[in-house]
């Protein structure tokens, strides 16, 4: 449920976070693609979800693994111990990415 939950939400994310933006900047007057920053913060979001789109279906392979051993009574293969580092490592680039664009939005010049 975990995988699949995760899957939904952030999807959703991925598709009304930009839209919402987009909406909030027009709002207040902003033009989107005439600021460094929205630009910069895109960019970052195409990156982060770049690393976020092999996440998915590494979780998916590993919840697999993981289920294949519970019903078999073994441990979990190798397999999932080297999915397990990559699905990590790429968290970090999101992460950071993430949090580079929060600094973004909130570091603005007035």
């Amino acid at each position: 449920f975990v995988v699949v939950a995760d899957f939904i939400f952030s999807a959703t994310a991925v598709v009304v976070q930009p839209l919402s933006g987009f909406a909030l900047a027009s709002a207040i007057g902003l033009s989107p693609f005439e600021e460094s920053w929205i630009v910069w913060s895109l960019v970052l979001y195409v990156l982060v979800g770049l690393c976020w789109l092999p996440v998915v279906f590494i979780q998916i392979r590993m919840r697999n693994l993981a289920q294949d051993a519970a019903v078999n009574s073994e441990p979990v293969p190798d397999e999932y111990r080297r999915l397990f580092r990559i699905w990590f490592w790429l968290g970090w680039p999101a992460f950071i990415g993430v949090l580079v664009i929060f600094v973004l939005m909130i570091w603005q010049p007035h």
